[in-house]
């Protein structure tokens, strides 16, 4: 019978999770140095399998949190990988997700006891599997979010300078952006608060200091646009 369970072949499912951050004006990948076999000692993404009692979501953010310390973090779901040869060990499935967090945040200690590191996304080492696939996509879609939704909420300070905004932008699209027109596309979106206090580092003047309007923000984000950077 065409529908029998018992007649239906098992496959495992696995969560992948791509862990972008943003440093030195770099746009960094969180990965993580495999421990077992098959491809043990190589460069991986984060990832697990799905329990019987779980959603997806709930996977991810568990995986997430296993690696990171972090309990609420930025994520979405990507696409998924089910070429059959993907695993040598078992036919699985794996759902991807990329994950946005803030790198001065993350627990460090946690991330050393699981043999992790940052790598710019533009010196990533060959990853295992189908993993460099996987990473492609997700630099991707992260661009094509960049150009319809606000970011940087997730991955800059609370406080932050219009350079470091600036900056960010062009490590996710990986192009130099005119910083006139930048600012007049930013300041057009309405969700950033200009402070009165300055980063006296940047400059001897010493640029102003911004945060993101948490309230406009989420609002921007259930609305798509066009930036057009």
């Amino acid at each position: 019978m065409l529908n029998s369970y018992s007649a239906t072949d098992k496959v495992l499912l696995a969560v992948d999770c791509i862990i972008f951050g943003f440093d030195n004006d770099e746009l960094k990948i969180l990965l993580v140095k495999r421990d077992f076999e098959p491809e043990k000692g190589k460069w991986s993404l984060m990832g697990g399998f799905l329990k019987k009692d779980e959603v997806l979501n709930t996977a991810a953010s568990r995986i997430l949190n296993y690696y990171t310390g972090f309990q609420d973090i930025y994520m979405e779901q990507l696409y998924t990988f089910s070429e059959i040869d993907r695993d040598p060990v078992e036919r699985t499935i794996s759902v991807a997700y990329y994950a946005l967090i803030n790198v001065e945040n993350h627990n460090e200690e946690l991330i050393q006891n699981y043999n992790a590191e940052w790598f710019s996304v533009n010196d990533a080492p060959k990853l295992i599997f189908d993993h460099d696939k996987m990473l492609k996509h997700a630099i991707s879609r992260l661009r094509y979010r960049t150009s319809t939704k606000p970011i940087g909420f997730e991955l800059l300070p609370e406080k932050f300078t219009m350079r470091q905004l600036q900056k960010l932008y062009e490590a996710i699209l990986s192009k130099e952006l005119d910083k006139r027109n930048f600012i007049s596309k930013i300041n057009s979106l309405d969700v950033l608060i200009k402070l009165d206090e300055k980063d006296m580092l940047s400059s001897r003047k010493g640029s102003y200091l911004y945060t993101f309007d948490k309230e406009k923000y989420e609002e921007k984000l259930l609305n798509d646009f066009v930036l057009n950077l």
